[in-house]
């Protein structure tokens, strides 16, 4: 077999078909194919050999805020990058927000590439931000390489990003239903919000009565009609409420053309756990109760939820004040995504196979990556290698976030990413990282 660098062998390596012992071989950093077990190795081709551990692709998290350049003391492409791989991630598609500037114009989009290239482990690419001033600039945006927009309906917490009505909506939606683009929202209905109690202070059961799930419901359906009438691509982000699953189902099934992702805090952690005061554990939709989290699960099971992706939120720790009302929302989890969901799916009754699916070929195939989320060949040669029956306990000294704020501190987690693999190149070694290894992507590209 000519052009073979690499064979990574294991007992359990996850592929399309199911999970078998297999050889992957690995040439010219793709996978050349995936032989049987016992395989010859290729003249000249190196062997590495993971044991039992499982070899899953690399997972694919195609919802992450780096805030560089601009914010750089909440995180940055070094930090970032480095959090994703440690954590078996391979790729990462960082927001147009929170960064100075931001995501809105080409040129903005090549002052982040810039800033990105010498700094990141693992692959980088970029959605567009859609503000109410810059429709025109989305279909150049589309053509400089972004994979879709992202849009709020209701305050981004940023004043340089501001969120989009109903009829502006309708208009940046148009346009990008024009080049058949993929809009990715916020959904949370600014009236409601509006509506609903708002009292400062720590307790957390105020907060989560501040983000009713009424108004996920309402702006998902909303959502859901203008992406009807424009036979428009949209993407559902962070999915909190349960409640939306029933019409989110319905649309699929009508044929609106409407993906779901849901996050690791959503699906692992719960409003009952969250003590007063714990503003690490604040995020926009709010993490909810208990039952609503076996609804998601449920939801995941059926497929009306596609993908589970970390919406990667750092700050730096002074705005995580003890105040609900104005503590910064976001949780970090880069890192932990991949156990965290482990340790939950498996209690559920799930394999690894779900959790690649869900966390590797459902975010490629949602941001077009075609050559990522999946070990077969002709993809990239991206592999996470986990070992699924490890524990470990969370010490934010240990995270490479360079915020080591963490809601997930102190918590018992199964599955520990042994190697991290990028384009048949180990970026991770028991613990030790390489230097940057990573790519740009571009849509297309």
């Amino acid at each position: 077999m000519p052009d073979v660098q690499l064979v990574l062998r294991s007992t359990r390596v996850i592929t399309p078909e199911g999970t078998r012992p297999a050889s992957i071989a690995v040439g010219g950093g793709s996978i050349v194919a995936v032989l049987p077990y016992e395989a010859e190795v290729p003249a000249g081709a190196r062997l590495e050999d993971v044991g039992d551990d499982v070899v899953l692709p690399g997972l694919v998290d195609t919802h992450v805020h780096v805030n560089d350049p601009g914010r750089t003391e909440w995180e940055g492409f070094w930090t970032a990058t480095r959090a994703a791989a440690a954590g078996g991630i391979t790729t990462i598609l960082d927001m147009p927000l929170n960064s100075l500037p931001p995501t809105t114009t080409v040129e903005h989009l090549r002052v982040k590439q810039e800033v990105a290239r010498t700094k990141a482990h693992v692959d980088v690419g970029f959605w567009g931000g859609a503000l109410p001033d810059n429709v025109k600039d989305l279909r150049p945006l589309y053509g400089a390489g972004v994979y879709g927009f992202k849009c709020f309906l209701s305050p981004s917490g940023v004043d340089e990003f501001p969120e989009l009505d109903q009829d502006q909506l309708a208009t940046s939606l148009a346009e990008i239903a024009g080049f058949d683009g993929l809009m990715i929202v916020h959904a949370e209905d600014p009236h409601h919000l509006a509506a609903a109690p708002q009292r400062s202070g720590g307790t957390y059961a105020d907060f989560l009565a501040s983000r009713p799930r009424d108004a996920e419901n309402t702006a998902i359906g909303n959502l859901i009609a203008q992406a009807r009438r424009l036979n428009a691509r949209v993407h559902v982000l962070h999915l909190s409420s349960s409640d939306a699953l029933p019409l989110i189902a319905a649309a699929k099934a009508e044929g609106v053309r409407v993906t779901v992702e849901s996050c690791p805090h959503f699906l692992t952690l719960t409003a009952e756990e969250v003590p007063d005061g714990a503003t690490e554990f604040k995020c926009c939709p709010p993490i909810r109760e208990a039952a609503n989290q076996d609804a998601l699960w449920e939801g995941l099971a059926d497929g009306t939820i596609d993908c589970i992706v970390s919406d990667h939120s750092p700050s730096t720790a002074d705005l995580k004040t003890p105040d609900f009302a104005t503590a910064w929302g976001g949780i970090s989890s880069l890192q932990l995504g991949l156990p965290a969901i482990w340790t939950e799916a498996r209690r559920r009754g799930h394999g690894l196979e779900d959790v690649a699916r869900w966390m590797s070929a459902a975010p490629a195939r949602l941001a077009g990556l075609d050559s990522k989320g999946a070990i077969e060949p002709g993809r990239d040669a991206d592999f996470a290698v986990l070992d699924p029956e490890a524990a470990f306990t969370v010490d934010p000294a240990g995270l490479e976030h360079r915020n080591r704020v963490t809601a997930y501190a102190g918590r018992t987690l199964h599955g520990v990413v042994t190697s991290t693999w990028l384009r048949g190149e180990r970026i991770l070694d028991h613990g030790t990282l390489t230097g940057p290894m990573g790519r740009l992507l571009e849509r297309n590209g």
